[in-house]
């Protein structure tokens, strides 16, 4: 995969913190210096914890399973709903609701409930419905689809959640904690990277900076996706899941252990 070039992040404000006064402690190996009291990113560091993230990304999609996407600040939004469309995975970017991992059996009915009311639109019973039944009806509808429309393919826990913004999302953070599942994540110098498995030192409020690391992570499922298929015509789609899954969890693993380092 290709990394972006140290002029490509300094372009996309990549190595842009908070102000010093809202920096977190454990940001300091992360930080470069300071300049007009805010904390410059280390981008040497960015550019090797990205290179794990991604490696870890590639290794979780090449044995078939899927990553969420997790980002709902105005400036991440777009770019997260649009690739992981593209890509076909799953995606958080209005609001997270509490238990959608830990309580995910419940969440799983209200997405049934709501591709049952789709269905139902396309029926004569429906249309002998009043006017208010309806209106009633669509907007329950429509209010379940703009949280749950991003998951409604997802029939289990996903492998690894990518996150924007982990001070914003954590709630996220804290509930795959809680079910041992691997975060990645951008990881701005007012956030505690200790908090996920492959933290990003990086902007994580600014648009470009944002679209630049999602970029690497996109490519880096495009290749795990190449992979894969090009093992399943090899193993003459015959190749084992479970094998392929234990191989994965090994190395994401190993990649995690040597990022905390």
């Amino acid at each position: 995969m290709n990394l972006p070039t140290y002029q490509e992040m300094l372009d996309a404000g990549v190595h842009f913190g908070h102000l010093k006064r809202k920096w977190h402690p454990k940001m300091a190996p992360y930080i470069f210096m300071e300049k007009n009291d805010i904390h410059i990113i280390d981008l040497h560091r960015t550019s090797e914890k990205l290179e794990l993230a991604a490696q870890a990304v590639k290794q979780i999609v090449k044995s078939g399973r899927k990553i969420m996407f997790v980002a709902t600040k105005k400036q991440a939004k777009e770019i997260i709903e649009s690739e992981a469309r593209r890509l076909g995975m799953p995606f958080v970017t209005e609001r997270w609701l509490g238990g959608m991992l830990t309580n995910f059996a419940t969440v799983r009915r209200s997405i049934k409930k709501m591709t049952n009311m789709e269905k139902m639109e396309t029926t004569a019973d429906y249309q002998n419905l009043s006017k208010k039944e309806r209106l009633m009806i669509g907007r329950e509808r429509d209010k379940l689809k703009r949280v749950l429309g991003g998951i409604e393919d997802l029939n289990r826990l996903p492998a690894a959640l990518f996150i924007i913004d982990i001070k914003n999302e954590h709630i996220a953070v804290s509930e795959a904690q809680k079910l041992n599942i691997p975060t990645i994540a951008m990881v701005d110098t007012n956030s505690d990277p200790g908090l996920v498995d492959f933290p990003i030192p990086s902007n994580d409020d600014a648009t470009k900076s944002i679209a630049l690391i999602c970029g690497v992570i996109m490519q880096a499922i495009e290749e795990g996706m190449q992979e894969r298929k090009h093992l399943k015509e090899e193993d003459g789609g015959e190749a084992s899941e479970a094998v392929e899954q234990a191989e994965g969890e090994t190395v994401v693993a190993e990649a995690a252990a040597e990022s905390a380092e």
